[in-house]
């Protein structure tokens, strides 16, 4: 008599946790960033999957649940390629355009996920956006360092300290805009986008820490 093979509910048990929430979270990812929060259904998630509803409650709970899990992992995953990118070595400038080109190159390989971080959790709101703005914060917190580091080196860190924080945010919300825009234009190579960024808020960064600042003139209310 043959060996009765296992059904797939019986198969899928044997998966290690860690593994069944990952293929959950990559379905999750994937329906999330097609139909958004409020149209995906928990239906097409576990379809998607290939396992129950019940397991996608038991391993990750609620569908607000869920979208928080993909939320926190794709944000992590994002920063983490960033700063895998930034190559310590180099002077600041050079660091700051390997950091964007990890992060251009992460929204071209990732697409469900940028959609998922950068749309759809926003616009769902609440905790979700807050989920966001910690994200970029940390953003924030990881060029302002670069600008105060090329600041220091030049004998005006203060002068850098001052600004850096306004003007990193600045570049942050500069860079997830020309994301959005490279979505529509994948002929457009990571390298080439980072340069485009470096060349609109870098030259203006170094004008900073020389002192040099545009001023209105007295004429001007």
């Amino acid at each position: 008599m043959s060996e009765e093979v296992p059904r797939p509910a019986e198969r899928a048990k044997r998966l290690p946790r860690a593994v069944r929430e990952r293929q959950i979270l990559d379905a999750a990812v994937s329906v999330f960033s097609r139909y958004g929060y409020h149209s995906a259904s928990m239906d097409e998630i576990s379809e998607v999957a290939g396992v129950s509803k019940p397991m996608i409650y038991t391993y990750l709970g609620s569908k607000e649940d869920l979208f928080g899990a993909c939320i926190r992992r794709e944000a992590t995953r994002l920063l983490e390629a960033v700063q895998d990118g930034i190559k310590p070595d180099l002077p600041p400038d050079m660091q700051l355009w390997h950091g964007l080109r990890a992060f251009y190159r992460f929204v071209a390989d990732y697409r469900e996920s940028w959609t998922v971080l950068h749309r759809q959790a926003m616009t769902v709101g609440g905790a979700f956006a807050a989920e966001i703005t910690d994200m970029r914060t940390r953003a924030i917190e990881l060029v302002a360092a670069l600008v105060v580091s090329a600041g220091t080196r030049k004998g005006l860190g203060e002068q850098a300290e001052f600004s850096g924080a306004g003007l990193s945010a600045a570049l942050v919300g500069a860079a997830e805009s020309l994301a959005d825009w490279a979505l529509d234009h994948p002929d457009v190579s990571d390298g080439v986008l980072a340069s485009w960024l470096m060349n609109l808020v870098w030259l203006g960064f170094n004008d900073l820490v020389e002192g040099e600042i545009w001023k209105p003139s007295e004429s001007d209310d």
